[in-house]
């Protein structure tokens, strides 16, 4: 596992011991900065489950202004920090020891520009995810993009009010969807009932 391109470019990155965390292959990752592009130089990028911190390290390397790790495992927590020290972008980054939903409940988050979820496998948690960032769109700039990322067998729609899927891609036994933000329905205009 290495960091593909930008600033930190080649560098090894440490997994976290154990079996409990599943790093994204350097395949994935290239596909999915690919994708998506300019849209990551200069943003604020969430990587909710953390990890290893492999993808929002990319995402730094690549120019993102900040990344908040977000991890509640302590041998993943040490991982993601060796993984910044050793690539030299600690100093862009937050690593944040919690629970993914208490951490999305926090009433001072400042939007994002992309929130990253992958989640442990066949737990519905990146249902659980999806939903509590539906329900709170501030969450997302205007432009913002959700990825998840599940096995194609975890896949089911999802009700949602604020977020609509953009697009989906798999590799192998990896599926990425792409989710931003819906066009406000006339029940959401906050005008419609003003008169002029």
């Amino acid at each position: 596992m290495r960091v593909i391109a930008g600033s930190a470019k080649g560098r090894r990155l440490r997994s976290v011991p154990g079996r409990k965390t599943r790093p994204v292959t350097d395949r994935v990752k290239e596909a999915l900065f690919d994708i998506l592009g300019g849209e990551v130089e200069g943003c604020r990028f969430l990587d909710l489950f953390g990890g290893t911190g492999a993808v929002g390290i990319e995402a730094l390397s690549r120019g993102a202004t900040h990344c908040v790790f977000v991890e509640r495992s302590p041998r993943a927590l040490r991982t993601i920090r060796e993984n910044l020290r050793e690539t030299g972008l600690a100093a862009a980054a937050s690593v944040v020891r919690s629970d993914a939903f208490a951490y999305l409940r926090r009433p001072d988050l400042e939007p994002f520009d992309v929130i990253y979820v992958a989640p442990p496998q066949y737990l519905g948690l990146w249902r659980r995810a999806l939903e509590r960032i539906d329900e709170r769109p501030a969450l997302l700039t205007a432009e913002g993009l959700v990825v998840v990322q599940i096995h194609p067998r975890e896949v089911e729609e999802i009700p949602l009010r604020h977020l609509q899927l953009s697009d989906g891609r798999r590799y192998g036994s990896t599926l990425l969807r792409f989710y931003r933000r819906a066009a406000p329905t006339s029940a959401d205009d906050p005008l419609k009932d003003q008169i002029v």
